[in-house]
């Protein structure tokens, strides 16, 4: 943003670029041995649940949570309900823990797809792999964006600049280790995410008169701290019956079919292991609320200090660059480049876990006849970087496309929305695998088709790209898309997917 960047100074990147060095520094020496694709990918099953829970957590949370929900709480009307959707996670983890985890280590396998295919045939690890690159190249994309957001408006580089200086950072930490670097990175990241939301918030509460008691005051009388919407109206996204009936289906989908948070439990000594890390890892939920609190703070503090006309024009156009904005002009030297790490880092150690998930799926898919156990390790080692190289400029890409048509969307409804396409089909592919009825993958092939062009009736992506190609005028395209929140879609799209499963698909002989 012109005039902000100004802001940023030299100590600013010195401090960026050391901590930058640090951890890359940390992650080699972390990296242990790499003999084996059970070292690389799965950390040799080696590792104490804890670190797994700050992983996960970290993985979770992404520069998203950094930048998106203190812009969602700064923007006209917005407030603490999206707090409800954290119900549903919590029960989900639960029975991802309880349930999920048990199955997975039974089998002694890489990943979810491969119990697909050991229940519905091999067609059930095509089509899951395939639903997950699909899924994962949309929604990771979106978080590399939102970083790549926080980078322009501090240094002012061009945007597709930005996009591939963080790809490249999040390629190279990935090489450099495998996932035990992932891993151990993902915990000091997850550290500094905390320390720097912390530092921010207790800054605000300074600057601010009135401290903590005006926070609570001030954004109370505006409606920010309204924590319970009971509507039932089917467009309004952050309502209880949402976090209660919607919710729950894309947490089951995101901790239990998407290989991005299953490869960490795959890392845990033991089934135990892995449930209490995914147990634990709820505790995510509190930086959720520490990120709420740091909107409802950027809120008054712009209430006492009026932003300048150029800040207040870009506040008014798009609420996600409030809190970038306010750590560049605010914040004093070198704080404000210890800050911006907390946001690098919550990017980077989200980015680096989907790569790595990527690239062993892709080896799991590309080696399925022989099984990637009886194929050369070192071999399957280097495949496994050149995945990692080729995934990575993949997301680098669709990152710059994604700004160009993403229109007027708040950054965290664009991160849970492009996961819709996916997470749907794959938990009814899994519940179908789950269930004691016998399929081939027909049925499942079918719903997921349903499923995808439903979300693209109901999702906005579709018709911004017309509007952005001229095919549609906005007025056109919003009296064509339904007036429907999609995170209903997650458990119609499941439900779709495994009716027809169950309905259409072949009966199979039982398994061996």
């Amino acid at each position: 943003m012109e005039g902000i960047h100004t802001h940023f100074l030299w100590i600013d990147w010195v401090v960026l670029f050391a901590y930058l060095a640090l951890t890359t520094w940390i992650g080699h020496r972390l990296r242990g041995s790499q003999a084996t694709m059970k070292d690389f990918f799965l950390a040799g099953r080696s590792l104490p649940w804890p670190a797994v829970t700050g992983s996960i957590v970290a993985t979770e949370i992404s520069a998203i949570t950094f930048v998106g929900v203190p812009g969602m709480v700064f923007a006209a009307n917005g407030d603490f309900t999206y707090l409800q959707w954290g119900i549903g996670s919590i029960m989900a983890r639960f029975i991802v823990g309880i349930w999920f985890v048990k199955v997975f280590y039974e089998r002694g396998i890489f990943s979810p797809y491969d119990y697909m295919q050991s229940r519905l045939g091999a067609g059930a690890r095509t089509l899951t792999t395939w639903l997950f690159f699909l899924g994962s190249i949309l929604g990771q994309s979106v978080r590399l964006l939102v970083t790549a957001l926080i980078l322009w408006t501090v240094t002012g580089l061009p945007f597709e600049w930005c996009i591939a200086i963080i790809g490249i950072f999040a390629i190279a930490w990935t090489l450099m280790g495998g996932m035990t670097t992932v891993i151990w990175t993902d915990v000091i990241q997850f550290f500094v995410f905390i320390g720097g939301g912390l530092t921010a918030l207790g800054v605000m509460i300074y600057q601010i008169d009135g401290g903590f008691a005006e926070i609570l005051r001030s954004a109370g009388d505006a409606g920010k701290l309204r924590l319970l919407d009971l509507s039932t109206n089917p467009d309004v996204q952050f309502t209880l019956w949402v976090g209660l009936l919607a919710m729950p289906f894309q947490n089951l989908a995101a901790f239990g079919t998407d290989q991005l948070n299953a490869q960490r439990m795959f890392c845990c000594r033991s089934a135990a292991d892995a449930s209490k890390a995914i147990i634990a890892s709820s505790i995510s939920l509190l930086v959720t609320v520490l990120m709420l609190l740091v909107g409802a703070a950027l809120f008054v503090y712009y209430i006492q200090h009026p932003p300048r006309s150029i800040e207040a024009a870009q506040f008014a156009k798009d609420a996600d660059s409030v809190f970038p904005v306010w750590i560049t002009t605010v914040l004093p030297p070198g704080l404000t480049g210890l800050i911006l790490a907390g946001a690098f880092a919550a990017a980077i150690s989200s980015l680096d876990s989907a790569l790595a998930a990527l690239s062993q799926t892709t080896l799991s898919l590309v080696h399925a006849k022989h099984g990637i156990e009886n194929t050369d390790q070192q071999k399957l080692i280097r495949q496994s970087r050149v995945c990692v190289v080729l995934w990575g400029l993949a997301l680098i890409a669709v990152a710059i496309g994604l700004q160009s048509v993403r229109g007027e969307i708040n950054l965290l409804s664009l991160a849970f929305g492009m996961v819709t396409y996916t997470y749907g089909p794959m938990l009814g592919a899994f519940l179908l695998a789950l269930s004691p009825i016998r399929r081939d993958i027909r049925g499942v092939l079918i719903g997921s088709t349903l499923s995808i062009l439903l979300v693209l009736w109901v999702r906005p992506d579709l018709y911004n790209i017309l509007a952005a190609f001229q095919v549609l005028t906005p007025e056109q395209a919003a009296a064509l898309r339904p007036k429907f929140n999609f995170a209903w879609l997650y458990p119609i799209t499941c439900l779709i997917t495994l009716a027809c499963g169950i309905l259409l698909g072949r009966k199979r002989s039982a398994e061996s």
